[in-house]
Protein backbone atom coordinates (compact mmCIF):
# COMPACT_ATOMS: atom_id res chain seq x y z
CA UNK A 1 0.00 0.00 0.00
CA UNK A 2 3.14 2.52 0.86
CA UNK A 3 4.23 2.24 -2.72
CA UNK A 4 0.64 2.59 -4.17
CA UNK A 5 0.71 5.96 -2.01
CA UNK A 6 3.77 7.33 -3.05
CA UNK A 7 3.05 6.70 -6.66
CA UNK A 8 -0.32 8.14 -6.16
CA UNK A 9 1.71 11.42 -4.33
CA UNK A 10 3.51 11.57 -7.25
CA UNK A 11 0.53 12.02 -9.62
CA UNK A 12 -0.80 15.20 -7.52
CA UNK A 13 2.80 16.32 -8.47
CA UNK A 14 2.06 15.75 -11.74
CA UNK A 15 -0.87 16.98 -12.05
CA UNK A 16 0.20 20.50 -11.04
CA UNK A 17 1.77 21.98 -14.49
CA UNK A 18 -1.47 20.56 -16.06
CA UNK A 19 -3.74 22.32 -13.80
CA UNK A 20 -1.97 25.44 -13.74
CA UNK A 21 -1.65 25.80 -17.61
CA UNK A 22 -5.49 25.57 -17.34
CA UNK A 23 -5.62 28.21 -14.75
CA UNK A 24 -3.12 30.39 -16.83
CA UNK A 25 -4.83 30.30 -19.90
CA UNK A 26 -8.29 30.78 -18.49
CA UNK A 27 -6.86 33.74 -16.08
CA UNK A 28 -8.94 36.32 -18.08
CA UNK A 29 -12.07 34.41 -17.01
CA UNK A 30 -11.51 35.07 -13.38
CA UNK A 31 -9.78 32.78 -11.03
CA UNK A 32 -13.10 30.65 -9.67
CA UNK A 33 -13.94 29.79 -13.19
CA UNK A 34 -10.77 29.27 -14.34
CA UNK A 35 -10.39 27.01 -10.86
CA UNK A 36 -13.27 25.15 -11.74
CA UNK A 37 -12.20 24.03 -15.49
CA UNK A 38 -8.75 23.10 -14.60
CA UNK A 39 -10.02 20.96 -12.00
CA UNK A 40 -12.83 19.77 -14.66
CA UNK A 41 -10.04 19.17 -17.17
CA UNK A 42 -7.89 16.98 -13.97
CA UNK A 43 -10.97 15.24 -13.26
CA UNK A 44 -11.70 14.18 -16.55
CA UNK A 45 -7.82 12.78 -17.56
CA UNK A 46 -7.05 11.76 -13.59
CA UNK A 47 -9.85 9.87 -12.84
CA UNK A 48 -8.55 6.97 -15.28
CA UNK A 49 -5.14 7.58 -13.43
CA UNK A 50 -6.18 7.08 -10.16
CA UNK A 51 -8.29 4.29 -11.17
CA UNK A 52 -5.33 2.44 -12.39
CA UNK A 53 -3.35 2.94 -9.41
CA UNK A 54 -6.14 1.79 -6.95
CA UNK A 55 -7.61 -0.77 -8.85
CA UNK A 56 -6.58 -3.33 -6.59
CA UNK A 57 -7.40 -1.81 -3.48
CA UNK A 58 -11.08 -2.93 -1.07
CA UNK A 59 -11.72 0.63 -1.82
CA UNK A 60 -12.46 0.21 -5.34
CA UNK A 61 -14.25 -3.47 -4.70
CA UNK A 62 -16.56 -2.09 -2.32
CA UNK A 63 -16.71 -4.40 0.41
CA UNK A 64 -19.10 -3.18 3.10
CA UNK A 65 -18.96 -4.76 6.26
CA UNK A 66 -21.64 -4.98 8.98
CA UNK A 67 -20.89 -5.25 13.21
CA UNK A 68 -23.05 -5.03 15.83
CA UNK A 69 -22.26 -5.84 19.89
CA UNK A 70 -23.06 -8.28 22.04
CA UNK A 71 -23.34 -10.95 20.02
CA UNK A 72 -23.88 -15.10 19.66
CA UNK A 73 -21.20 -16.15 16.85
CA UNK A 74 -23.49 -18.12 14.14
CA UNK A 75 -20.93 -20.45 13.17
CA UNK A 76 -18.87 -21.47 16.47
CA UNK A 77 -21.84 -20.30 19.46
CA UNK A 78 -19.71 -18.27 21.48
CA UNK A 79 -21.02 -15.14 22.88
CA UNK A 80 -19.19 -11.98 21.58
CA UNK A 81 -18.37 -8.73 22.19
CA UNK A 82 -18.60 -7.78 18.46
CA UNK A 83 -19.81 -9.69 15.76
CA UNK A 84 -19.14 -9.15 11.96
CA UNK A 85 -20.90 -9.81 8.47
CA UNK A 86 -19.78 -8.73 5.23
CA UNK A 87 -22.76 -7.32 3.72
CA UNK A 88 -21.18 -6.38 -0.15
CA UNK A 89 -18.11 -7.69 -1.95
CA UNK A 90 -17.48 -8.09 -6.10
CA UNK A 91 -20.28 -10.90 -6.91
CA UNK A 92 -21.57 -11.02 -3.52
CA UNK A 93 -24.78 -8.99 -2.05
CA UNK A 94 -26.44 -9.93 0.98
CA UNK A 95 -27.73 -6.31 1.84
CA UNK A 96 -30.61 -7.48 1.75
CA UNK A 97 -30.86 -10.14 4.06
CA UNK A 98 -33.23 -10.52 6.14
CA UNK A 99 -31.88 -12.69 9.23
CA UNK A 100 -28.17 -11.40 9.10
CA UNK A 101 -25.64 -14.10 10.41
CA UNK A 102 -22.80 -12.40 12.50
CA UNK A 103 -19.70 -13.97 13.59
CA UNK A 104 -17.31 -13.63 15.97
CA UNK A 105 -13.87 -12.09 14.41
CA UNK A 106 -12.32 -15.53 14.35
CA UNK A 107 -14.64 -17.02 12.86
CA UNK A 108 -15.77 -14.04 10.12
CA UNK A 109 -12.20 -13.92 9.01
CA UNK A 110 -11.92 -17.60 8.73
CA UNK A 111 -15.34 -17.55 6.65
CA UNK A 112 -13.78 -14.67 4.60
CA UNK A 113 -10.50 -16.46 3.63
CA UNK A 114 -12.69 -19.60 2.74
CA UNK A 115 -14.81 -17.50 0.26
CA UNK A 116 -12.96 -14.58 -0.57
CA UNK A 117 -8.99 -15.88 -0.41
CA UNK A 118 -6.90 -14.06 2.45
CA UNK A 119 -8.48 -11.83 4.63
CA UNK A 120 -7.61 -8.24 4.70
CA UNK A 121 -5.58 -6.67 8.03
CA UNK A 122 -8.14 -5.68 10.58
CA UNK A 123 -11.10 -7.84 8.94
Amino acid sequence: MIAKYLLYLVRWQLSTPILAVCVWWLATYGPTVSTIVANFVGGLIFFWIDRWIFRNTSILQGELWETRTNIVCDECGSPADKGYRLVKAKDYDRSGDKRPQFRCHECSRKKYERDHGPAAEGV
